[in-house]
C-alpha cells in the first residue's frame, strides 16, 4: 500500500509559496502585504497563490504579451509595468491575420478529418461568399495559403506548439500515470497511443497525448520500451516517478513473461518508490469482455448481416437507423474489424436484435442463408449476448466519465461485480428478470416449441458470467490491493483511523477533527478540497491524494481517439507520415488551446 511507513513522503508542497520566476512567467510580484499576488498588468489582487490560479489569470487576460519571449525583452516589459508604463497593444498585421486564419482552417480541417486538400475548396466558398456579401475584404483572402503543403505544415506546427504547451506544464508533475492502447487502429497499419495522466502540487490534473508508436517498426516488446522510454524522458520525467499503468488486454501488453506491463515494472523499480499499479479493463471494455460471452461466434454472423445491408439493403426503410448509426460510428466503408468492434457495443446489438425479424425476412428475399433463425441455441446464445453486453455497456457509459478520479471509478467496477453475481444467481434458478433479450426468446421458442421443456440450458450461460467475472478480478487486482488508499481518498472523514497504517493515524484524526476542513469537505469536489490541504500539516494523506489523482480514472481520451480514427478512416489511410498522424491525434484529443500568437511569431522561423 501508499501508506506503509516504508514508502518515501513527498516533497513539502510549495504550491502556495510565491516564486520570484512568476514574475516574468505571469506578469505578477508578490503583493505588499505578503497575501496573495499582484498582477502588474491590470493591478489586480489575486487572492490565491497557486501557480494553476496566477497561470489561469494570465492565460484568460493577458496572453497578448507572450510576444514579448525574448528573455530580454521580457524583462524590460516587467520593468516598464513596475512603473506603469503599459505598452498599447498593436494592431495585428494584414499578414499576421492571414497566417492567424491560415492555422485556425489547419486545426479545423484536422478536427473534423479532412484532408489537407480540402483547403483549396473552403477557400473557394469563403471567395463566393465575401464577393457577395463584403466584397471590400475579398483581398484578405489572398494572404493565405491554402495549398496541402501548407496545411500539413501548419497542423505539424500546431503539434509542436501543443506538445511544448504538455512539456512545459509535465515540469510540475508531481506524480503521473501512463495509458497505452494499442487497439485504437482498426483499419490499416496498427499503432501504438501512449497518453500521460499528471498532477502538479495544487492537483490540477493534465491529461494529453504523449506519444504514438509504429507498431511495425517497434514490434519487439524492448524495441517499444526504448521508444516509451524515450518519450518519457523527453518530456523531462522518469519512469521511476510513475504510479499507475493502464493498458489494454492483449498478449502484447499483459503476457505473463513477455508482456510490456513486466518490462516497464521491472524499469520503473527504485529505492523507496512506489510500486507501479496496472490496470488493463478501462480502455476498450466492451471488446475485453465481449469475447469470453461471445460462446457462439454471435458477432461475426450479425457482420455478415450488416455487409449485406449495406450493400443490398440500403433503400429498405426498416434498416435506416441501423444504417444511420454505423455510418455516425465509422463512415461509409465496410471494413471488418471495425465493423465487428461496432457490433460488440452492447446499444448496437440490442439495435439489430429489435431488427431480427425484419433482417430474416431481408436475407429470405436475396437468398441468403437464414439458418440461424431456426436453430434453438444460436438464438438462445444471442439474446444472452444482447443481455450481457447491454450491462457492460452500461458500465462502458459509467468510465466515460472524467475528473472522478480512480476511486469512484473503481467503485463502478465493484457494483458491477456484484451484479455479476446475482446475474449468476439468477441464472442458476432460471430466472431472466435481467435478461430482456434472453426472456423475449425464450418466451418465443416456448410458443414455437410447445412439446420441448427444455428451452435452454442454465449451465452454459453460467460458466460464461463464472469467466467473466474472474477476469474482471484479474484485470483489476491491483486497484484492490490499493483499496483503503482509494477509500481514504474518496472519504477521509469517515474512513477509521484504527484500520489505517500507523504512519497516517495521526494525520487522520487531526484531520477528522477539524471542522473548517469538514466544512469545506461537504461544498467541495474531491480535487477542490484536497488542493487546499496543507502539505506541512498533512504530507502523507496530501501524498497519497496526488498518487490517486494521478491514476486513469476513465477511459474518455482513449475513446476520444477510437471515435476519431473510426470517423475518419478514409482520410487517415491515406499515405501519412508518423509525425503526421500524431499530430492528427493531439489535435483531436488534447483540452489545450494552441498558442496561435506563437505559431504566428514562430511561423517563418527555419525547421516549424
Amino acid at each position: 500500500m501508499w501508506l506503509t511507513p516504508k514508502r518515501s513522503r513527498m516533497d513539502a508542497d510549495e504550491s502556495r509559496v510565491f516564486r520570484p520566476e512568476w514574475t516574468q512567467r505571469y506578469l505578477v510580484v508578490e503583493a505588499p502585504e505578503g497575501n496573495g499576488c499582484l498582477c502588474l498588468v491590470c493591478r489586480s489582487l489575486l487572492g490565491a497563490t497557486a501557480e494553476r490560479d496566477i497561470r489561469r489569470h494570465y492565460e484568460a487576460e493577458h496572453r497578448c504579451y507572450d510576444r514579448y519571449a525574448a528573455g530580454d525583452e521580457r524583462a524590460a516589459l516587467v520593468e516598464r509595468l513596475r512603473q506603469g508604463d503599459w505598452p498599447e497593444d498593436a494592431p495585428p498585421t494584414a499578414e499576421e491575420r492571414a497566417a492567424r486564419a491560415g492555422f485556425g482552417l489547419a486545426r479545423l480541417l484536422a478536427l473534423t478529418g479532412r484532408g489537407s486538400g480540402e483547403g483549396d475548396f473552403v477557400h473557394q466558398c469563403l471567395e463566393v461568399m465575401l464577393r457577395e456579401v463584403l466584397p471590400e475584404h475579398l483581398s484578405v483572402l489572398e494572404g493565405i495559403d491554402v495549398s496541402p503543403e501548407a496545411a500539413a505544415h501548419r497542423v505539424r506546427s500546431i503539434d509542436r506548439n501543443l506538445r511544448a504547451q504538455l512539456l512545459e506544464r509535465a515540469r510540475a508533475f508531481r506524480a503521473y500515470s501512463l495509458a497505452l492502447d494499442d487497439q485504437a487502429f482498426v483499419a490499416y497499419e496498427n499503432y501504438l497511443l501512449v497518453f500521460i495522466r499528471g498532477v502538479d502540487d495544487a492537483l490540477e490534473v493534465q491529461e494529453e497525448l504523449l506519444t504514438i508508436v509504429n507498431l511495425t517498426q517497434h514490434f519487439s516488446v524492448g524495441a517499444l520500451m526504448a521508444a516509451i522510454q524515450a518519450a518519457v524522458r523527453g518530456a523531462g520525467l522518469s519512469l521511476q516517478r510513475m504510479v499507475g499503468l493502464s493498458t489494454t488486454h492483449t498478449l502484447r501488453m499483459i503476457g505473463e513473461n513477455s508482456g510490456l506491463v513486466s518490462y516497464m515494472r521491472e524499469k520503473a523499480v527504485s529505492p523507496n518508490c512506489w510500486n507501479v499499479i496496472h490496470y488493463s479493463g478501462f480502455f476498450h471494455l466492451e471488446l475485453l469482455s465481449s469475447y469470453d460471452v461471445d460462446v457462439n461466434q454471435i458477432v461475426n454472423t450479425i457482420s455478415e448481416w450488416v455487409v449485406l445491408i449495406k450493400t443490398r439493403g440500403l433503400r429498405r426503410p426498416e434498416f435506416q437507423a441501423l444504417l444511420r448509426d454505423s455510418e455516425s460510428q465509422h463512415g461509409e466503408r465496410v471494413n471488418g474489424r471495425c465493423l465487428n468492434n461496432w457490433l460488440r457495443k452492447g446499444k448496437t446489438l440490442k439495435l439489430i436484435f429489435s431488427l431480427r425479424k425484419e433482417i430474416e425476412a431481408f436475407l429470405v428475399s436475396v437468398g441468403a442463408i437464414t439458418v440461424h433463425f431456426t436453430d434453438k441455441q444460436w438464438l438462445c446464445d444471442f439474446g444472452f449476448l444482447v443481455d450481457i453486453m447491454d450491462h457492460l455497456g452500461e458500465l462502458s457509459e459509467e468510465l466515460r466519465v472524467s475528473k472522478v478520479f480512480a476511486a469512484a471509478a473503481f467503485d463502478h467496477i465493484c457494483t458491477f461485480e456484484v451484479k455479476l453475481s446475482l446475474l449468476h444467481r439468477h441464472m442458476e434458478e432460471k430466472n431472466l428478470t435481467h435478461f430482456a433479450a434472453f426472456r423475449e426468446i425464450v418466451d418465443e421458442l416456448k410458443q414455437r416449441l410447445k412439446d420441448d421443456q427444455k428451452i435452454f440450458d442454465p449451465d452454459r450461460y453460467q460458466v460464461v458470467i463464472c469467466r467473466l467475472q474472474k477476469e474482471f478480478e484479474r484485470h483489476f487486482k491491483d486497484l484492490r490491493f490499493i483499496r483503503k488508499d482509494l477509500e481514504l481518498f474518496s472519504n477521509p472523514f469517515n474512513f477509521k483511523p484504527e484500520y489505517a497504517p500507523i504512519s497516517v493515524r495521526t494525520e487522520l484524526r487531526k484531520l477528522q477533527s477539524n471542522t473548517n476542513l469538514w466544512n469545506e469537505y461537504r461544498v467541495k469536489d474531491l480535487g477542490q478540497f484536497y488542493a487546499g490541504l496543507s502539505a506541512d500539516s498533512y504530507p502523507v494523506i496530501k501524498g497519497v491524494a496526488c498518487k490517486v489523482a494521478s491514476l486513469f480514472d476513465s477511459s474518455e481520451i482513449s475513446e476520444k481517439a477510437f471515435s476519431y480514427l473510426t470517423r475518419n478512416q478514409h482520410t487517415l489511410s491515406q499515405p501519412l507520415t508518423d509525425e503526421h498522424l500524431q499530430a492528427l491525434f493531439r489535435i483531436a484529443t488534447t483540452e489545450m488551446e494552441p498558442g496561435w500568437d506563437d505559431l504566428v511569431r514562430e511561423r517563418n522561423e527555419p525547421n516549424l
